[in-house]
């Protein structure tokens, strides 16, 4: 019973306003219980993956209310690049590999205002990375398995909240808080 309040609850919440919860995950790399144990952790309105996941599209946990992207790794039929709007923002979802993450976030600054981002979410460095460029939040939530330039794996929770306030807050797949992240100030853009 508690669990259908609470189910109950969070879709009024996001459906009767504008705050929200959004898990961001990326390269799982196939490891699916891994990502499963993370979803079920994470009480979130909208699950946002940033490709490679390695495994059957169909089966990724909370898919009804996912936004999934492929990455170079993988080769279901989904977009390589989505946009999902919620908590008042326009997010833009894209993998990173066809932009040159790597090397530079010029690329996908440049996609970003083409599309008119307020929040850019993406992955394939296995790095997490939370910052703010040309009034863009972007937002890479590492891997959940195989960490590169940090030392553990990680995932990202963001959360909106009045007035245009963002905070981002860094996770281990086992749950223990990460010092990365923070609050960011975003005034939502108007697409045209």
């Amino acid at each position: 019973m508690q669990l259908l309040a609470d189910e109950l609850r969070r879709r009024f919440e996001f459906e009767g306003d504008e705050t929200v919860r959004i898990l961001i995950v990326s390269d799982n790399h196939g490891e699916e219980k891994v990502l499963s144990s993370v979803i079920r952790r994470e009480v979130a309105d909208h699950v946002i993956h940033c490709g490679d996941f390695c495994t059957d599209a169909d089966a990724l946990p909370n898919r009804e209310r996912m936004t999934v992207v492929r990455g170079n790794c993988d080769f279901e039929a989904v977009k390589e690049e989505e946009i999902w709007e919620g908590g008042g923002y326009r997010f833009f979802v894209t993998h990173g590999h066809r932009y040159g993450i790597k090397s530079s976030l010029t690329s996908l600054l440049y996609r970003a205002e083409e599309v008119a981002a307020d929040i850019v979410c993406f992955g394939h460095s296995h790095t997490p990375y939370c910052s703010a460029h040309g009034g863009c939040l972007f937002v890479n939530p590492g891997s959940v398995v195989q960490p590169r330039g940090y030392t553990v794996p990680t995932y990202a929770v963001l959360e909106t909240g009045d007035e245009g306030g963002v905070d981002i807050t860094y996770y281990t797949p086992g749950g223990e808080l990460v010092p990365l992240g923070g609050t960011y100030s975003l005034k939502a853009k108007k697409p045209e």
